[in-house]
């Protein structure tokens, strides 16, 4: 059993990862609702910054980053989290949690493509057929996703289709460039959690300036309550918190295209979680178009 467990440790370290995530988009829904996504995304982003604050403080990371760095950490938290959380949330408030999570998993697809664009890494044949899967994946869970007999809430679109989509991509395409944009600060060996701090810190602070603009789509939908600054912070602490830590831990002795493909696979673990959570069996659409984004992401990351 040691064995075993020494062997696949950091495969289901990536997996509980996946899992937390998808977790997470169910505990985000109600919060989200709630306090609208500009709303919720700033107590959340208030909530996770604590948290690595006194991480960093207790270990003492803060040394691993350079004033140099500083643009870098700038746009990779404004576009990254800011912007990309922000469109993240606005998306689950419109599609739903399972629609969200197939359109957030672009974000693999899309990282590939910038940096063969934009840093000249090479995209191979495989690279190119895992980002058509995974496009494909996509565009059948949505299209083919939902069964008239689906009632909850969550199969419901709010609002134009094509905004909701737009949004979705909008929130994967920020965190590619967020990516692209901390990939050298990573490199040097700074300490993520530091790095991490400092990112969503900037986009707490720009959440902020956010909600003191004078129109109603910049300001809490509801008053804030205890209950919703709990969910927040259990939805911080369960993507961000646990999540993430899950999934350094998982790349720091795991194989990357074996991590980053099991860490994907949110999109198919939020399925039975939402079998669970709504008594309603997911669609067959949606069940092959997560299968293809799963496959689509495993061709990517393909070493």
């Amino acid at each position: 059993m040691s064995i075993l467990s020494q062997t696949y440790i950091y495969e289901i370290a990536a997996l509980l990862a996946a899992t937390c995530w998808a977790f997470g988009g169910l505990v985000s829904s109600a919060p989200s609702a709630a306090l609208g996504a500009i709303g919720f995304n700033c107590v959340r982003m208030w909530c996770v910054s604590a948290m690595f604050f006194l991480y960093v403080m207790l270990t003492g990371t803060w040394s691993t980053l350079d004033v140099a760095q500083a643009p870098a950490l700038f746009i990779s938290g404004f576009i990254g989290i800011f912007l990309g959380d922000t469109a993240l949330f606005l998306t689950l408030n419109r599609m739903g949690p399972r629609r969200t999570a197939i359109l957030f998993s672009l974000n693999a697809p899309a990282s590939v493509l910038l940096g063969w664009l934009f840093l000249g890494e090479e995209l191979a044949l495989i690279q190119v057929l895992g980002v058509s899967l995974t496009f494909a994946g996509v565009l059948l869970a949505i299209a083919f996703g939902k069964r008239k007999t689906q009632l909850h809430h969550w199969e419901n679109v709010k609002g134009a289709l094509w905004l909701g989509v737009l949004l979705g991509l909008v929130a994967a395409l920020s965190q590619s460039v967020g990516s692209i944009f901390i990939r050298p600060v990573m490199q040097a060996g700074a300490d993520p959690v530091a790095v991490a701090l400092v990112r969503c810190s900037i986009a707490a602070l720009s959440l902020t300036a956010l909600l003191q603009l004078p129109h109603k789509q910049f300001s809490f939908a509801s008053p804030l309550s205890g209950k919703t600054i709990a969910q927040s912070a259990f939805s911080a602490f369960l993507g961000m918190g646990v999540g993430m830590t899950l999934l350094l831990f998982a790349l720091r002795g795991g194989e990357v295209g074996i991590v980053s493909t099991l860490s994907a696979t949110t999109p198919a673990i939020l399925l039975p979680l939402l079998w669970w959570r709504t008594k309603e069996i997911p669609a067959l659409g949606a069940w092959a178009g997560a299968c293809l984004v799963v496959i689509g992401c495993a061709l990517i990351f393909a070493s």
